[in-house]
């Protein structure tokens, strides 16, 4: 139940699946597949797709490794958010867009786990809006080197704790590619 008074909508947020993102990625294909499938669900349900796009110094805007992954093609009729920073609220038009298209309740998939993902699970939450992580349609790169842990408990850490979520008036949690549902807020 959004805090948003008049936005019942569920929108599907795919962040940053681009190739120079998610390239060697562990379970890379089977992410893509499973947000691939929640793409054509929603489309077939009418449910919105808005996809966000990053760049900066090291994703160049335009280059290969900022396109989105060829697996996956936004439609003309799908909104489009570029984005400099890990929260894809912040320095964008997202919250405008989801606004106009009436939307209280994000599901959310992509990459990178421990970033532009929990960046943009807390904007959405810290913002009103009921915010579904699919625990299965996520992932990131292997940042042991610089002393993280590995990308498997990383993705398990991320599904653990927004699990578990909570604030007045708003809904957090997990979800698996196939108990995924689109359902308005309510």
């Amino acid at each position: 139940m959004t805090t948003l008074k008049d936005r019942p909508k569920t929108a599907l947020l795919v962040v940053d699946v681009q190739n120079g993102v998610v390239a060697g990625a562990p379970g890379r294909d089977e992410v893509v597949a499973h947000i691939a499938d929640l793409v054509d669900k929603a489309r077939e349900e009418n449910v919105s797709v808005v996809w966000v796009q990053h760049s900066d110094d090291g994703l160049e805007r335009g280059s290969d490794d900022w396109r989105i992954v060829p697996e996956l093609t936004p439609n003309d009729a799908e909104v489009l958010i570029e984005k400099n920073y890990g929260d894809s609220f912040e320095g964008t038009l997202l919250e405008s867009a989801l606004h106009d298209q009436g939307v209280g309740r994000l599901i959310v998939v992509g990459a990178q786990s421990d970033a532009c993902i929990r960046s943009t699970l807390h904007g959405a939450f810290v913002r009103g809006y009921d915010t579904i992580l699919v625990s299965d349609a996520h992932t990131t790169e292997d940042l042991t080197e610089w002393g993280a842990p590995t990308p498997e408990l990383v993705i398990a850490h991320t599904n653990l704790y927004w699990a578990h979520q909570s604030a007045p008036g708003k809904t957090a949690g997990t979800v698996r590619t196939k108990d995924v549902d689109y359902a308005p807020a309510t």
